[in-house]
């Protein structure tokens, strides 16, 4: 069993965290300050989780054992209420930030994730593009909330929202607790394929049989279907407005029935799979004006889920960028590369209409980009951030000058939000006086925002 170092855990959340941990194979030595973690890690090397409730005072153990022991692992436990504690794990040089309640198997995937950082090996498939979602929000805890429900049941769940904000992770996670069984998860694109293909993928080449022409009866379905091979598992249905009426009426046909007729055997069996659905937030237009099918629909509706656009959920990018990070560099097998105070400014700042995955591939162009070195300023960011409206604020005209004011407020009003209107800490986010910060704010107009 591997051991974990935890310290500054509060003691009433010990006894869930041990459980949580032991679930995989992880046993705790708890502790409280930098004196018995150096002489533990002394001992015997292991991953480090600090507790960051304590603010500054966890920081400074994390900059004492840093000082000491260059090359330990170390992780942060955060809560969600505080998002700019996020930021400054990510600034201390954490390898990953975790949200309490602590879940054991992220905390697993991220230490391996980082020994084979170490060993210089590119990351496993299991944990490239992994099935974690990823966030420490508010909305996020909601999100999360809701596929734990949608994972312990078999009923149809809607999954809505932009393109990039992860729904088909979303959908992994909900069948994630599944895996123990046979069942598959099976994405399929209906968008993808035309009417009569897309029938083939589904129902198998030769399943359209005398019951899928809308008569009474059991669908027929072959073994080479999809449908088939998700059986006991989850099918994952991305775009299915795009799919034909007689498409959506054979699906809703068998997730009432529950039975389907095998074509190759002429057998009668039980058709036990979950549907999942990946929609655009267009989708309830769809369903009205008759592109989507009502008794499919209400089989795909049971449990609804909204995944929030990344920028309204901005305290969770320090985190989310410090992890794409490092899954970019395991993937590129170089060593993990730091994002500066600026640098995470600036990210939480732009707009992300393409969300989560626009993220990951503003920093996998920023990594392919360097020559060099381990730090990422904010130079290094600007270089890659479009100004045409993708991932650049500068997309409205006017001068130059008229350009980076509006930069300058947007950017301020941003890292105001993110510090909650508390002036000293958004000015050092910003890298300047605190004078300066509100000579700026005069200037620009910026209301302060929100006190803590």
């Amino acid at each position: 069993m591997k051991s974990v170092l935890y310290l500054g855990c509060p003691a009433p959340e010990r006894a869930d965290t041990e459980k949580q941990l032991g679930a995989v194979d992880m046993s705790v030595v708890w502790g409280e300050n930098s004196t018995f973690a150096l002489s533990e890690l002394q001992r015997r090397n292991m991953p480090v989780l600090l507790d960051l409730s304590r603010g500054a005072a966890a920081l400074q153990i994390a900059r004492e054992i840093r000082t000491q022991r260059a090359a330990t692992l170390m992780f942060a436990v955060v809560d969600a209420r505080r998002p700019d504690l996020t930021t400054e794990a990510v600034l201390a040089g954490m390898a990953d930030v975790f949200a309490r309640p602590l879940g054991g198997r992220r905390v697993a995937n991220a230490i391996e994730r980082e020994l084979k950082y170490e060993a210089r090996e590119s990351i496993p498939a299991s944990l490239e593009n992994g099935d974690d979602l990823y966030g420490h929000s508010m909305a996020m805890r909601e999100v999360l909330a809701l596929i734990a429900r949608a994972a312990g049941m078999r009923a149809g769940v809607l999954i809505r929202g932009e393109e990039g904000t992860g729904r088909q992770v979303a959908a992994r996670a909900i069948h994630a607790p599944q895996r123990s069984g046979d069942g598959a998860f099976v994405p399929v694109d209906c968008a993808a394929f035309d009417g009569d293909e897309l029938e083939a993928e589904l129902f198998g080449p030769a399943a359209r049989g005398p019951h899928s022409d809308g008569a009474a009866g059991l669908e027929r379905v072959s073994r080479q279907g999809l449908l088939h091979h998700a059986r006991g598992g989850t099918i994952y249905l991305q775009s299915v407005a795009e799919a034909p009426t007689r498409v959506q009426v054979r699906l809703a046909r068998l997730l009432r029935d529950r039975e389907a007729i095998v074509t190759e055997t002429g057998d009668t069996v039980p058709f036990d799979v979950r549907p999942v659905a990946g929609v655009d937030p267009g989708f309830d237009a769809a369903v009205q004006d008759g592109r989507v099918r009502a008794e499919l629909f209400r089989r795909l509706s049971v449990i609804r889920i909204d995944m929030p656009a990344l920028r309204n959920r901005r305290e969770d990018i320090p985190a989310l960028a410090n992890y794409f990070l490092r899954e970019i560099c395991g993937s590129q097998r170089v060593p993990p590369k730091t994002l500066s105070r600026s640098a995470l400014s600036l990210l939480s700042a732009l707009p992300w209409r393409g969300n989560a995955a626009e993220l990951r591939q503003l920093l996998q162009s920023v990594v392919t980009g360097m020559q060099g070195g381990r730090g990422i300023a904010l130079e290094d960011v600007l270089a890659h951030v479009r100004l045409d409206g993708g991932a650049g604020l500068l997309s409205n005209g006017g001068t130059l000058k008229q350009a980076r004011a509006r930069f300058e407020k947007e950017y301020i009003a941003v890292v105001l939000e993110q510090h909650r209107g508390r002036i000293s800490e958004a000015a050092r986010a910003l890298g300047i006086q605190r004078t300066n910060l509100y000579r700026k704010m005069r200037a620009l107009k910026v209301p302060r925002g929100s006190k803590a």
